[in-house]
């Protein structure tokens, strides 16, 4: 059993959902993410997504595609990412998921690829333009070593597309709350609920629900419907906000703390006034 699965049966048997965070890598420096890792880790977050910077984000919106294009002048490489997990894995047992697109990959070679992330620690990935249909060519590689393959599911998405991408997924499932890219509207929590329900039923693995969520209250609000929820553009943004500040981490662990304890304890109101100092600038932003 591998890291995603133990973390969610784990959270199951808790009554708990997960908070999966997304970091671009090497945003503002890799350094910087090793650090925001560890940090996020204490702060308990479930599960992490590491971005992998690519030149055309198509799934991304403005906050994650500005991200990404700091990485890449920054000089950030997939080499460098899997070595930055590497010398994670030597402190942390946090689930990591690569999140990306196919031509880094593609470029860096899929069996030699397979090979060093699962050395390096990686447990899953989420090949943003590799459907089920076309993802052979990696998984020959990447299935063998145990690294799960994570899978997106759209608001469009009908019964039978469902089962057939559940069909061929392993780890959990990511729901995309909106059409659109990260970080551009807020989701509708009616659309939310239905859509959800369609995929309970067509599939046992644990479902995650992303893009468009960025404040405690919205996370308490969806997490009953799903296993767990996504928050990526509105840390990106944080870090953007304050990197080179001597409270960037502080500041994004009690974040990271507050979306979790909205997670944790549904019935207990929601203390706003302890996120207030960033609520406001967040909640038009989201992932």
């Amino acid at each position: 059993m591998g890291r995603i699965e133990t973390r969610f049966n784990e959270l199951s048997k808790r009554g708990e959902k997960a908070l999966v965070v997304y970091l671009t890598a090497g945003d503002p420096s890799l350094p910087k993410t090793e650090e925001l890792i560890l940090a996020l880790d204490k702060a308990g977050v479930d599960v992490l997504e590491i971005g992998v910077p690519f030149s055309d984000p198509t799934a991304d919106g403005p906050i994650i595609a500005a991200a990404s294009q700091r990485a890449l002048r920054g000089g950030v490489t997939l080499h460098g990412i899997l070595d930055m997990i590497e010398r994670v894995r030597k402190i942390s047992e946090i689930p990591i998921v690569l999140f990306g697109y196919y031509n880094p990959i593609f470029i860096y070679g899929n069996e030699r690829f397979a090979k060093r992330a699962k050395a390096s620690g990686v447990d899953g990935i989420l090949v943003v333009d590799l459907p089920p249909e076309e993802a052979a060519e990696l998984r020959q590689y990447t299935d063998p070593v145990g690294i799960d393959f994570i899978s997106l599911i759209a608001p469009t998405s009908g019964e039978e597309r469902i089962g057939k991408i559940s069909k061929h997924a392993t780890g959990f499932l990511y729901y995309i709350s909106i059409t659109g890219v990260t970080g551009t509207k807020k989701p509708l929590l009616d659309d939310i609920k239905r859509n959800m329900e369609r995929i309970r039923g067509i599939t046992p693995l644990p479902v995650v629900v992303g893009f468009g969520i960025s404040t405690p209250q919205q996370s308490a609000e969806i997490a009953p419907y799903a296993d767990g929820i996504v928050i990526g553009s509105a840390f990106v943004r944080m870090i953007e906000e304050n990197s080179g500040k001597d409270n960037l981490i502080p500041l994004i662990s009690r974040y990271a703390v507050d979306i979790k304890k909205s997670l944790v304890n549904q019935e207990t109101e929601i203390n706003l006034s302890s996120v207030s100092n960033y609520s406001g600038r967040l909640e038009s932003h989201s992932a």
